[in-house]
């Protein structure tokens, strides 16, 4: 049987920032929301979603949560412009069915595939960038 995991960044209203993995996320954004898991997202009211990849590999999803939280903030937040530049909430239209949601957005399954599919910002130290 193949199993789905979710690598996912929260955001408060103020925009402080959480990444997580599950292997559902329908559930862990209910536990976010309702403050079941008190620490960080429970004190400053992190709950809204603002990014998720999708993978089948477990491997692949905990090096992924362990290389964006290793980010600069600002990159963080690159990625999350990139793809939700609105900020959208986009648990107010998840469906509970993971199988949709993971038909329409699979994150690659290796870093090199990945760079090539979600390329660094620009940067203002790279040679040729100036």
């Amino acid at each position: 049987m193949s199993r789905t995991y979710y690598v996912y960044i929260l955001a408060s209203r103020s925009r402080n920032l959480y990444t997580g993995v599950t292997n559902s996320l329908g559930r862990r954004l209910v536990e976010h929301r309702e403050g079941r898991v008190p620490g960080f997202t429970t004190r400053y009211k992190i709950f809204r979603l603002v990014h998720y990849e999708v993978f089948r590999d477990v491997r692949a999803a905990i090096a992924r949560e362990k290389e964006i939280k290793a980010w600069r903030r600002e990159r963080k937040l690159w990625l999350i412009k990139r793809h939700n530049p609105t900020w959208e909430d986009l648990a107010a239209r998840w469906s509970g069915n993971e199988q949709e949601q993971r038909a329409k957005r699979v994150a690659p399954e290796n870093a090199n595939d990945r760079a090539k599919a979600d390329p660094s910002p620009p940067s203002k130290n790279r040679p040729g960038s100036g």
